[in-house]
């Protein structure tokens, strides 16, 4: 038998991590070169990742919702001999250099069948580097050698060490000094949630504190105090307590939520862009009566059955014939060289908010798109998001971006620029208003755009005329044809 690890790739332009959102397999399964075992998170994209190798699933070193760094080993499977180099571990190996998984066969007799306990928990012997554990004083070491037993050798079903098991003892929280033994995901638990790992009492094997102990500590340290009896009159018949709030209800007062992933990334990129590029924002409220008026009858326009058409469509469609007239909006500052870098091409930028957060993603080659096209390219931009599945390659390049919170019943907003593009349009709401039409106060749709773009690349003239362009193909639509 061969064991082989496989490792978390880089799968984007030079991340660094990535968290596991699903397992697809587990131990015991059969997978073959090319299948689906996980699906993974990056700071751009969920991403499922095939298994280069054929074989039987030997250990899954960490669970779902754990971020793991590139190029560390997150499944290690079994396979035929001579089906690929094994990484396997000599059995005199120290533990300090020790790889992350894969043990010889003959150092686990009863490794078949293991089901961890807890995915990436008790699975390996040697799935983190970790030095051995001291035993302490009246706990004598699990193996007789001072370092851990094998995690979970014992209780599932496997054969069992010759030795009676010990019984179970607490161990002590961590002396002074020495540094507790927790895998990086516990640790990160501990520091997200404000316990310091040297007070936390471990239970797993060998010394080591596990998510469950971070997580009683920190229900301790918030655990109510005892109910306040306060003494009654001496005319009360019985005496008043007066309870402390319970624990849950001081929990629900605040919520953390770990900024991870695309969140995390999103943040970083706002920050930077917010503080990089000298934002200026515009507005001009507009009547779009007769694009709505378009858009009711293209619906209605058998050439255009089985597509989407919606005030988006034809806001972007504006938005392409204004940078036609106004090519010199398109472009990105090239910091290194101090350069304007001028694009032929428009890459036109989508927002979309998705469970997992704000993302960007754009249409490639967007200025040479029919309607038509144009319309199938953001229907399946938009599926694509929702579905988490958007590629990196999908948020790369993009030049100038859309958001519409509109939908969400939002008049306007300062829109920040996504990071490398020139200039984003926020699309209000499209309300029935009081407008002046013809000479006379009538109720007509009306909405405000905002355009922010980077002043280093667009002066106010040139955003001003780019702007009033878009309004006025939206007020007047019969421009996407006069205008092309």
């Amino acid at each position: 038998m061969t064991i082989r690890e496989f490792k978390m790739p880089d799968v984007g332009e030079g991340l660094t991590e990535a968290e596991i959102l699903k397992w697809y397999v587990q131990p015991g399964d059969t997978v073959t070169d090319g299948q689906v075992v996980c699906e993974v998170e990056t700071a751009k994209a969920a991403v499922e990742l095939p298994i280069p190798f054929d074989g039987v699933v030997h250990a899954l070193l960490f669970e779902e919702g754990v971020t793991v760094d590139v190029g560390q080993v997150i499944i290690s499977v079994e396979t035929a001999p001579g089906a690929g180099d094994a990484a396997q571990t000599a059995a005199a190996a120290p533990a300090e250099a020790a790889p992350a998984v894969a043990v010889a066969a003959e150092e686990e007799p009863a490794a078949e069948g293991r089901q961890p306990v807890l995915v990436g928990y008790g699975v390996s012997t040697a799935s983190t580097k970790r030095r051995p554990r001291k035993a302490a004083a009246g706990v004598p070491a699990a193996n007789g050698t001072g370092a851990p037993a094998p995690a979970g050798a014992a209780r599932n079903g496997s054969a069992a060490p010759a030795a009676p098991a010990a019984p179970a003892v607490a161990v002590p929280a961590q002396p002074d000094g020495e540094r507790p033994l927790a895998k990086p995901p516990v640790r990160k638990l501990a520091k997200d949630l404000g316990i310091d790992l040297a007070s936390v009492v471990p239970t797993g094997d060998g010394g080591i504190v596990t998510r469950e102990d971070v997580h009683a500590a920190a229900a301790a340290a918030i655990a109510p105090a005892p109910a306040v009896v306060v003494p009654a009159p001496a005319a009360a018949e019985a005496p008043v307590p007066v309870p402390v709030p319970q624990a849950v209800e001081a929990s629900a007062r605040e919520t953390r939520i770990p900024v991870k992933g695309v969140r995390k990334v999103t943040a970083q990129a706002m920050v930077n862009s917010a503080f990089t590029a000298p934002h200026v924002t515009e507005f001009i409220t507009l009547d779009v009566t007769r694009t709505m008026k378009l858009v009711q009858e293209l619906k209605e326009d058998p050439d255009l059955q089985g597509l989407r058409i919606n005030p988006l469509l034809l806001i972007a469609k504006a938005v392409l014939v204004a940078i036609r007239r106004n090519p010199d909006v398109n472009a990105s500052w090239d910091e290194a060289a101090q350069e304007i870098v001028l694009k032929h091409y428009v890459n036109l930028g989508i927002a979309a908010a998705t469970p997992r957060g704000l993302i960007v993603p754009n249409i490639k080659d967007a200025h040479a798109k029919t309607l038509g096209e144009l319309s199938t390219s953001l229907s399946e931009l938009v599926a694509t998001a929702r579905d988490g599945k958007t590629s990196p390659a999908d948020m790369q390049n993009g030049t100038i971006t859309i958001t519409n919170v509109g939908v969400f019943g939002v008049d306007t907003g300062t829109p920040i620029l996504n990071p490398g593009e020139s200039a984003i349009l926020a699309v209000g709401a499209i309300k029935l208003q009081p407008w002046v039409h013809k000479g006379k106060v009538k109720a007509r749709q009306v909405t405000t755009l905002a355009l922010s773009f980077d002043h280093r690349l667009i002066d106010g003239e040139l955003g001003s005329r780019f702007l009033a362009d878009i309004a006025a193909v939206l007020e007047h639509p019969r421009r996407l044809i006069t205008w092309s």
